[in-house]
């Protein structure tokens, strides 16, 4: 990542988060790449307490004093017990974010003595769009996925005249440039058919609606990587700009408290399975125990990322492939760094959009279990049309199938023919953050044009040539 030196541009910039799964610290890290080039920018960050005090700690925010963290109101009735409905607390946020995020604005111009003269967003918070125009501020959102679900949910009314009133999930969807192999059901739930009860359908539904109002919308992700939807997406959008993959970009210190690295270090190229299903994710017990079964009787080496508890895999497996070397369970890996290592010859993913971009620029292939969101249509790009990935058959996780899928990608002319096209799509992601590439250029135009306003700013010619690397 460039650090700037350039010309004094002493702006505010208020950043709304939407404080679940992994989007915070998706977000945080856009605003370090952006801070690191313009340190005088001052950056209030608003999200809940609870995700602020693990993102904000004194280890990893050494070199970003500019951003500085404001706690708003989760939204939480006194005494809430949790219902066991993931839905709820989203809901109950989403009802009093507008105030909530209002009240702690005004909070955070009070303190640094400056008003707001941006805001960025994450591109669910469709009501910040309300809140800039109310402001008269520009209005930057991050789409945290990829191009195709972008377009999905933009296009989403459009999708719903044409396929919502038949009902068929298998209608084609060869109406929205660059989805001729794409079906209904490969889209996110709430997009072919209404599902006014759920709130995230009705937010990324009002999303889709008001991001086209957008200054600009920024998404992490490289532009060589889809560029028939980005094409169609640029004619949409006021400005559309890549600033991604964010995995080729990192802006804290990585550790490899679990020795994750040295393990691999012992292992054959291109031997390894790596196992992860992201943060919200769980496995039915019936497909971890198979994917288990599958791992061990196949004797494929593997390290398994596992968020749950060790008791719920089939009784000894952890302690026998630990003490076998055959595999290991951990709590937690720096997952860029161990799919960037040559032993990882495949990820065995939820196809959440982070995942799939770390796996691409780890030049690692993908087998593929995906629950909810984007998932399924993060899959299907996968297998048909950039053929980097297998699903899992039947959609389920069996012993059969997960050492069918496995063997295909480990030990195969199809999985080496997988690996190579992955290292090209790698190859697009790495000329992209160059000074030369376009995620460089687009950061630019957000600093330069957007956030400090045309002409308050030009990098010097030495930053011209500088790499990324």
């Amino acid at each position: 990542m460039p650090i700037m030196n350039h010309r004094a541009c002493t702006q505010h910039v208020a950043v709304l988060v939407f404080p679940f799964a992994s989007h915070p610290g998706t977000l945080l890290h856009f605003i370090r790449i952006i801070s690191a080039m313009a340190p005088d920018v001052k950056f209030s960050f608003l999200s809940l307490a609870k995700s602020n005090s693990s993102l904000f700690t004194e280890s990893n925010s050494k070199g970003f004093e500019n951003i500085r963290p404001y706690n708003v109101w989760d939204g939480l009735p006194g005494g809430y017990a949790f219902s066991g409905n993931p839905l709820e607390p989203i809901d109950l946020f989403l009802k009093v974010a507008p105030g909530s995020f209002k009240k702690v604005i005004e909070e955070a111009e009070a303190e640094i003595g400056q008003k707001v003269g941006c805001l960025i967003s994450d591109a669910f918070l469709w009501f910040a769009g309300e809140m800039a125009e109310e402001m008269q501020v520009p209005w930057v959102p991050l789409w945290t996925s990829g191009q195709r679900s972008l377009l999905a949910h933009v296009g989403t009314d459009v999708i719903r005249e044409k396929v919502g009133a038949s009902g068929e999930k298998d209608q084609s969807l060869d109406f929205l440039p660059g989805f001729s192999a794409f079906h209904a059901s490969d889209l996110p739930e709430g997009v072919a058919f209404e599902n006014s009860e759920s709130p995230i359908a009705v937010m990324v539904h009002k999303m889709g609606q008001k991001l086209p109002q957008a200054t600009a919308v920024a998404i992490n992700s490289f532009q060589d990587i889809d560029l028939e939807v980005v094409f169609e997406l640029k004619k949409r959008f006021h400005k559309f700009l890549h600033v991604g993959p964010f995995s080729l970009t990192p802006t804290a210190p990585i550790h490899d408290e679990h020795g994750c690295l040295e393990w691999l270090d012992k292992h054959k190229r291109v031997s390894v399975a790596y196992i992860s299903f992201g943060s919200i994710a769980k496995l039915p017990p019936h497909e971890l125990a198979a994917l288990a079964e599958a791992l061990e009787e196949g004797g494929f080496p593997f390290i398994w990322s596992f968020r749950g508890n060790e008791k719920d895999f089939p009784e000894g497996f952890v302690e026998r492939t630990n003490q076998n070397g055959l595999g290991k369970v951990v709590p937690w890996v720096s997952q860029a760094k161990v799919l960037n290592h040559s032993s990882v010859g495949v990820f065995v993913t939820h196809c959440g959009w982070n995942s799939v971009l770390e796996s691409i620029t780890g030049g690692v292939p993908m087998i593929c279990r995906p629950f909810l969101a984007d998932q399924p249509l993060n899959m299907r790009t996968l297998e048909v049309l950039w053929r980097i990935g297998v699903r899992i058959e039947g959609g389920v996780l069996t012993k059969s199938g997960a050492m069918k899928a496995l063997e295909l990608c480990l030990s195969s002319k199809q999985g080496n023919e997988m690996r190579e096209r992955t290292s090209i799509l790698k190859v697009f992601a790495e000329e992209a953050v160059k000074s030369y590439g376009r995620t460089t250029e687009d950061l630019n135009v957000l600093v330069n044009e957007i956030i400090c306003g045309p002409s308050k700013r030009k990098w010097p010619d030495w930053v011209t040539n500088l790499n990324w690397w």
